[in-house]
């Protein structure tokens, strides 16, 4: 990947310093010092509530503005229908509250077996509260494929919303996200795409996913930790979530509870920024740089997937389960007569970052006949390297031998 300067992309990673071979992105990824730095800055000026009186009012507003044309950028969205919130599990929870107070009885919510549980249960949840029905989308555990066929089939003239992931944090899975879409627009539903784990390996562009929200989490692309929610701001306007009185009632603002977190938001605009340098394209306009840039991340990150992939099939009694034909670099490992948790410690304790668990993708750990434990989770991210590879797979084939 000549595109794709790894060594100076590490160079911008303080965290790597401590010397450890990084594949828990998926959980949340390390920092580069540009966002480290825009957080700072933005602490260290004058800050206050928006407005353009004060420095400290016009600081906050500059930020808030920035932010969003930056997500709106990288989502390929109308920053006018960017929302914050704490986390995608909040924005889930808030959002399924505010559509919920539409549904009657007999409506119904369609929900898969693939996705992050906060994908799930917000809407489980608030259609038990509605007197709605859940229907159940199931993928195939022995590809790890969620067919659009598995959607349409539980889709019915009283589906309302479909929720679903775009790629599942568990096993990578990358479904055909415009198919689905289609079949859920033609049965009058609207639909919430989880980005989060998407997000951070493709470029995404909502309008040619088809989701009319679309939710992610800048801490899994290098970003500080909270969520953002996109859609069309028209579709905004027709949704009236619970909030204060004195709040503002316009659009985005009338999701966003409370003051904002102001150096968050600042560097959640540098992380894009620096996700748009990482391509080949260093100039035109930011949302072209950041396709270039994605798109070179991906075949990149892909390459080292495919060594890890190669390395697996040399070890006895691995088996991978992420199989997807479409999917992210992201690999969920099972050891026959072992514990996978006894792996995760052991290549911890050779600076190997690889956790075992389901990673809130309990539905879809049961669906693949892991219980509630799951496995050991590979994840790649922008700063790893072929030398992180390589004391993975030596990892994992020294704890075989030396557990025989």
């Amino acid at each position: 990947m000549s595109d794709y300067d790894i060594a100076a992309v590490r160079r911008e990673f303080p965290a790597l310093k401590a010397g450890s071979a990084h594949f828990d992105g998926p959980g949340g990824t390390q920092t580069p010092l540009p966002v480290i730095e825009a957080v700072s800055d933005a602490l260290a000026g004058p800050l206050s509530n928006r407005g353009t009186r004060t420095p400290g009012e016009r600081n906050a507003e500059a930020t808030v503005t920035g932010a969003r044309r930056a997500l709106a950028d990288l989502l390929g969205a109308d920053p006018s229908g960017v929302v914050f919130g704490r986390s995608a599990t909040q924005l889930a929870y808030d959002f399924s509250h505010a559509l919920a107070k539409t549904w009657r009885p007999g409506d119904e919510i369609v929900v898969t077996r693939l996705d992050h549980d906060s994908n799930i249960r917000p809407w489980v949840q608030a259609a038990a509260a509605a007197g709605a029905t859940v229907r159940w989308a199931d993928f195939d555990p022995g590809t790890a494929e969620l067919a659009p066929e598995a959607i349409g089939a539980v889709l019915g003239d009283r589906t309302r919303l479909v929720a679903v992931t775009a790629a599942s944090n568990l096993l990578g899975t990358r479904p055909d996200m415009a198919e689905i879409a289609r079949l859920t627009h033609e049965a009058g539903a609207l639909l919430y795409v989880d980005g989060v784990h998407y997000t951070a390996h493709s470029p995404v562009d909502i309008e040619a996913l088809g989701a009319d929200f679309f939710v992610c989490s800048p801490y899994k692309f290098l970003g500080p930790h909270h969520g953002v929610l996109a859609a069309r701001p028209e579709l905004l306007e027709t949704l009236r979530p619970d909030k204060l009185l004195p709040s503002t009632d316009a659009v985005p603002e009338r999701f966003e509870l409370g003051t904002l977190p102001y150096e968050l938001l600042a560097g959640t605009r540098a992380a894009v920024d620096f996700l748009a340098g990482l391509g080949p394209r260093q100039d035109g306009p930011r949302r072209e740089r950041l396709v270039s840039a994605l798109t070179t991340l991906e075949a990149y990150e892909d390459s080292l997937r495919t060594r890890i992939e190669a390395g697996l099939a040399g070890l006895d009694r691995v088996t991978v389960h992420s199989r997807a034909a479409d999917r992210t670099p992201t690999l969920l490992l099972t050891i026959e007569g072992r514990d996978t948790v006894d792996a995760y410690h052991y290549l911890a304790a050779r600076g190997v970052d690889a956790p075992s668990g389901s990673f809130y993708a309990l539905e879809a750990s049961r669906r693949l006949g892991l219980g509630d434990t799951g496995g050991l989770r590979v994840g790649l991210a922008p700063y790893n390297d072929s030398g992180d590879v390589d004391r993975l797979l030596e990892g994992l084939s020294d704890f075989l031998r030396e557990q025989d």
